[in-house]
């Protein structure tokens, strides 16, 4: 192949890698640069993403943070997974930590809010249901699910909403 073939080849990619879906009730999150880390069949959408972080969620990290990621369907919040892959079970000692970062922002549609990030994760296909809670808003946590397979979480803190669908591998 000559190389305007190639350039026109590498350019379709480019484009083709951009085109994304917008979510209703916000910016749809950048495009995932990683396979999604889940199944169709299932409909868990959970990029994975090591891109860098955005700026307003990079606080702490240094140089070009490339760590795996996964941003809330509005994009008001991204999920930091310091273990990647989560796991139902966690053998090595190691946790299941996500640092959870939140969009600052200039006001709260609710003042009187609680700060407290709600997470009501629901297990994909069933009834399941599980309640975390993580004190002070957004931050370090560490979120085990009791079985594995994609968790659907609706978060809630001082007046804001997303969702992010998390798996995790048995």
């Amino acid at each position: 192949m000559g190389s305007s073939g190639r350039l026109l080849l590498a350019a379709s990619v480019v484009l083709l890698a951009g085109c994304t879906t917008a979510t209703s009730g916000g910016s749809a999150p950048p495009p995932a640069t990683t396979a999604t880390t889940a199944s169709a069949a299932t409909g868990c959408d959970s990029r994975v993403e090591t891109t860098s972080l955005p700026d307003w969620a990079d606080a702490g990290f240094s140089g070009d943070a490339r760590v795996p990621h996964v941003f809330g369907a509005q994009g008001g919040i991204v999920a930091v997974l310091f273990a990647h892959p989560l796991r139902q079970v966690r053998e090595d000692g190691s946790n299941n930590k996500i640092l959870w970062v939140a969009r600052a922002a200039t006001t709260s549609p609710d003042p009187t809010a609680p700060a407290t990030l709600v997470i009501t994760a629901t297990l994909d296909g069933t009834d399941t249901r599980v309640t975390r809670e993580v004190a002070g808003g957004p931050g370090p946590s560490i979120i085990d699910m009791p079985q594995a397979g994609c968790w659907h979480l609706d978060l809630r803190w001082s007046g804001h909403t997303d969702t992010v669908d998390l798996v995790y591998a048995p």
